[in-house]
């Protein structure tokens, strides 16, 4: 019947052979099959998304697609270094051995080369998962304070850079920005080891006998350790231990009150900022806001603190009540942050004096707000300094002369509007450099924190190999560190 079937006319007479006809259908049927399965494996555009900088949705987002997929191999044991049986160790040197002569043929760039490759250790997951699911599950009770009155999770938000480096590190590579670090699965290919854990979490949190417990699993001394302790208050307990390990901190406090002395240094350690508490004012932001920044000098916090942070009472007693200058007692929560940011938009300088420590989360959020920081902390070590200039987004003034009658105001209002602008233009540029964000971006915090570890990497391999090689009778060691005191002086006014 006409229509049932194909007449042979439709196809040319050289297709009409089924020799050629068979080998055509099934390349049709093939291309056919690989179109349809490229739909169905990659993503619509739509799907990709802006890194995220908010620690809480950040962390939500987290514990929702990657608890699940990336759990321990081996959840009911900690991974720690290689054994301590001596052909165990000869084996691992030797593995690492080859690995390094490898790379130095093979890279003329060896050992400064990028990428760091980065060994992570693989945590139980009550010391990673499971903890971090338990701050998130508590972390809405305001009436878990700390024991100055603030909400420990926004103590936890501030010092979560333990957070934002290993969210980062463990990511499938495919979705990960940051070029100059990846994660190896092998520790004789590694440069560099990162230990996760939550240090500020872990203080509030867990009981003090499970942190014990996993202390005395983790007793490496080795230099090209990372440990992140990024609260004064972390890990004091087994500090001895880990002394050579590279500490993440938020600054030295060389006056002995939070760390012993010779205990961190700028050789061995990282200094990392505070996560701000504050949103992002970018240069649009800061060009809008520049009509309504009519306060010439702020700061909001905790007006008492103790040990260096007790300048704040003085500067208060000095300031309060002078024209221009705004000075309040800060409150947590929601309505103190909103204070705080509405505050820094409207003034020219924030005032940063030290904190319990020498450094202070303030200094970061006046940063990020467009507000030109006032640094009086004459201990004050900062973050990246080998990599930022901070000479030109903020101005320093030494404790003597800032509590000086009248001194500190005279200098503000002396400061050109040129100076001013100049000062404000560069904070819009530098404020990139200090917001975390998952995944982590390129001239972000985490960035820079490879970029300063790529500097250290052939110094630990110095002292690594050197302790390795000397013997019983080599010569006395001089261990002593002596540098000049960090003291800060006005920007002179040009």
């Amino acid at each position: 019947m006409a229509g049932k079937h194909l007449p042979s006319s439709f196809l040319p007479r050289r297709f009409r052979s089924p020799v050629l006809l068979f080998p055509l259908l099934f390349l049709l049927a093939f291309l056919l099959y690989f179109f349809l399965s490229y739909l169905s494996t990659t993503p619509p555009a739509s799907s990709s998304t802006e890194p995220e900088t908010s620690f809480l949705i950040s962390l939500e987002h987290f514990l929702a697609h990657r608890s699940s997929s990336t759990l321990s191999r081996n959840p009911d044991d900690t991974a720690g270094p290689a054994a301590d049986d001596d052909d165990d160790v000869r084996k691992f040197d030797d593995s690492v051995f080859a690995s390094e002569s490898e790379r130095l043929r093979g890279d003329p760039y060896y050992p400064l080369g990028l990428p760091l490759r980065v060994y992570v250790y693989e945590m139980p997951r009550k010391f990673t998962y499971d903890l971090l699911l338990l701050f998130w599950n508590i972390y809405k009770e305001t009436s878990n304070l700390t024991s100055n009155g603030s909400p420990v999770h926004r103590l936890i938000e501030q010092h979560s850079v333990d957070y934002w480096l290993w969210a980062d590190l463990i990511a499938p590579q495919s979705e990960r920005l940051l070029k100059n670090v990846v994660r190896v699965h092998r520790q004789e290919e590694a440069d560099l080891f990162y230990i996760p854990f939550f240090t500020t979490i872990s203080f509030f949190l867990l009981e003090k006998q499970q942190c014990k417990a996993l202390y005395r699993v983790k007793r490496s001394e080795g230099r090209d350790h990372i440990l992140p302790v990024h609260h004064p208050w972390s890990f004091k307990s087994v500090r001895r231990y880990m002394k050579n390990a590279i500490w993440l901190l938020p600054d030295m406090d060389s006056t002995g009150n939070w760390y012993k002395p010779g205990q961190v240094s700028l050789e061995k350690d990282l200094i990392l900022p505070y996560a701000p508490n504050v949103d992002l004012c970018d240069s649009k932001c800061l060009s809008d806001s520049q009509s309504k920044r009519t306060t010439l000098l702020f700061f909001r916090g905790r007006l008492k603190r103790n040990a260096g942070g007790k300048i704040r009472a003085k500067l208060v007693a000095e300031l309060s009540g002078a024209e221009g200058v705004v000075i309040q007692e800060g409150s947590a929560g929601d309505a103190g942050k909103t204070a705080a940011q509405r505050g820094m938009r409207r003034s020219i300088f924030c005032l940063s004096p030290a904190g319990d420590t020498p450094s202070s989360a303030r200094l970061f959020d006046a940063i990020v707000s467009g507000c030109i920081p006032v640094i009086v902390s004459d201990e004050l070590e900062l973050p990246f300094e080998g990599i930022l200039d901070y000479r030109k987004i903020v101005l320093f003034v030494s404790s003597s002369d800032a509590v000086q009658p009248g001194w500190l105001l005279t200098y503000l209002r002396n400061v050109s509007s040129a100076q001013v602008r100049r000062l404000q233009n560069n904070l819009a540029k530098y404020s990139r450099h200090f917001i975390y964000s998952n995944p982590a971006r390129p001239l972000g915090p985490e960035d820079l924190v490879w970029r300063m570890m790529a500097g250290k990497v052939v110094n630990i391999k110095l002292h690594t190999r050197r302790l390795q090689r000397l013997v019983k009778e080599s010569r006395s060691i001089c261990t002593c560190d002596c540098r000049r005191a960090n003291i800060t002086s006005p920007t002179s006014l040009q």
